[in-house]
């Protein structure tokens, strides 16, 4: 069934690319794994280590398969209760390894809330973040609203799918520069595999700097999900 799932969204990318290369030059498509594992100290305190890769799959009207980036993520989250919750992370990003950029420190700063008033839960997360590179530091400002449910019955039981969606929208500020404005658009498909373990796989879609010459960028997600 997973395989099955993965086939379809790598299909539909596919096809997404080579139509909307059509009408333009600059789409790009990227392939970006994760693994993530998540350790729960107490009650109010938990953990999260993650490491992610971009790739690219399609650029400049033609298919590849190149790395982009490679990088390295903590998060500390303090809940108040079970839906308010404080956050601070660091990132660093390597991406002098594979092009001709800089690397990428990044601090950032949330708050979540989040509910259940039946099968469905709503999330809210604001996010400030300072990404500090060798020419610059940007300070963007995020604020994502996430739909998830389980897709059999009411409560999520081990080796049951679930389904997640997002949209998020963002303001990035850097100095002698005008601000840049971005909108992305997620919908995932996600399995319990076991009670410490998920996957899951889905689509992204961003429009980038769409306030000044806006950049439409494709993204294929894979996640594994470790929660010790």
């Amino acid at each position: 069934m997973i395989i099955s799932y993965i086939k379809k969204i790598i299909v539909f990318a596919g096809f997404l690319c080579s139509f909307v290369s059509f009408s333009q030059n600059d789409f790009t498509t990227f392939f970006e794994p994760q693994f993530a594992v998540n350790h729960t100290v107490n009650d109010s305190y938990k953990v999260n280590f993650a490491t992610v890769s971009r790739n690219y799959v399609y650029r400049d009207s033609e298919f590849e398969f190149t790395v982009r980036q490679l990088q390295f993520v903590h998060f500390s989250t303090f809940s108040f209760n079970s839906n308010h919750s404080l956050s601070a992370g660091v990132m660093y990003r390597f991406r002098e390894n594979f092009e001709d950029k800089s690397n990428e420190l990044r601090f950032t700063q949330q708050y979540n809330y989040a509910h259940r008033p039946n099968v469905v839960r709503f999330g809210h997360r604001l996010r400030t973040e300072q990404r500090i590179t060798t020419n610059n530091t940007t300070h963007r400002f995020r604020y994502r609203f996430t739909i998830d449910l389980p897709l059999s019955g009411e409560k999520l039981d081990i080796g049951e799918p679930y389904f997640v969606a997002n949209t998020e929208s963002l303001l990035s500020v850097v100095s002698a520069s005008a601000p840049q404005i971005d909108q992305r658009f997620t919908t995932q498909i996600g399995w319990l595999w076991t009670k410490s373990l998920k996957f899951q796989t889905g689509l992204e879609y961003r429009f980038e700097n769409f306030n000044k010459d806006t950049q439409e960028i494709l993204f294929i997600l894979t996640s594994v999900i470790l929660q010790l």
